[in-house]
């Protein structure tokens, strides 16, 4: 390998590779073999900056965690003047909603993932629940300010609704993905949801 070469270059190339495949093809057809193909490189460079398969998918989750979060920071930006509590939570709700392509590929390789550590022991063992987790902390830290600015009843916890909420976007995101519903609806009964939280008291 040239000592030059561009090692973030590299990781985003293979990761890119395995996020098409599994995309495409779905968790079950990817290996270091088959992303090395996917990605345009050699078996040996993917084994040098990543040891295996779930090293590999974790490296893939945290990119597209991070691509969505920086999703959720323009959509913010494109809305005009400061934003309420309530419009920053609804804006990191509806980006974690597969409504877009991007988005629909995030949800699909996390939830496949999630699948497949129910019975892959090395994949489980990963921490590719994190980002959940930092998503839940994020949406309970915004109800914090709701109930501080005084638009969230002060009777609420922060921590249990932030939960509910995230755990009714998986909800309805895996809806949109199967065909349950549609990415407007899902949108739509979300909204329903916030308006409830936020109604005056």
């Amino acid at each position: 390998m040239p000592r030059t070469a561009d090692h973030a270059q590299r990781r985003a190339q293979i990761i890119d590779g395995l996020v098409r495949l599994a995309t495409r093809s779905g968790l079950h057809a990817v290996t270091m073999r088959s992303v090395a193909a996917e990605a345009g490189v050699s078996v040996r460079l993917v084994q040098y900056y990543f040891e295996t398969k779930a090293q590999l998918l974790l490296a893939a989750l945290r990119q597209l965690e991070e691509d969505s979060h920086a999703r959720w920071a323009v959509r913010l930006a494109a809305q005009h003047g400061p934003q309420s509590p309530r419009e920053r939570v609804e804006a990191l709700l509806a980006e974690a909603l597969p409504t877009d392509e991007a988005s629909r590929t995030f949800h699909l390789l996390w939830t496949s993932c999630a699948m497949l550590a129910m019975t892959d022991p090395e994949l489980a063992a990963q921490p590719f629940v994190e980002g959940p987790n930092r998503l839940e902390t994020q949406l309970a830290e915004l109800l914090r300010q709701a109930q501080s600015d005084g638009v969230l009843d002060r009777k609420a916890d922060p921590g249990a609704e932030a939960a509910r909420l995230l755990a009714l976007s998986h909800g309805l995101g895996t809806s949109v993905l199967v065909g349950r519903r549609t990415a407007q609806a899902a949108t739509e009964l979300l909204g329903y949801h916030l308006d409830r939280l936020f109604a005056p008291r």
